[in-house]
């Protein structure tokens, strides 16, 4: 019983650590990381502090990587591009994983 457990939980862990670096891939590849960056602050802020800014509340707008830039992003990057190129489903994904690394 014990290995069963065991056996579960490594599995668990494994589909949770591909989930989360499918979705650093998907940052990579929405060109979210030329201005992001996981831990630190580049022309935007940094992942973890924008999950940490809504930790409590967990509403980070689901719209948000596809307005990141403008004056209405949430996450407070300064420029005026955009990301048009990110559909809903694939901003919802950005924003669960941008929520997870708190």
């Amino acid at each position: 019983m014990t290995r069963v457990i065991a056996v579960l939980a490594a599995f668990g862990a494994m589909l949770i650590s591909t989930s989360a670096s499918a979705q650093l891939e998907l940052a990579k590849q929405k060109n979210c990381l030329a201005c992001h960056a996981v831990d630190k602050k580049l022309v935007g802020p940094a992942y973890k502090d924008v999950a940490k800014k809504y930790e409590s509340d967990r509403t980070l707008p689901r719209g948000s990587p596809k307005r990141c830039g403008r004056a209405e992003s949430a996450c407070g990057a300064k420029s005026d591009a955009g990301q048009p190129q990110v559909n809903e489903a694939e901003s919802l994904q950005l924003v669960k994983w941008v929520l997870s690394l708190k």
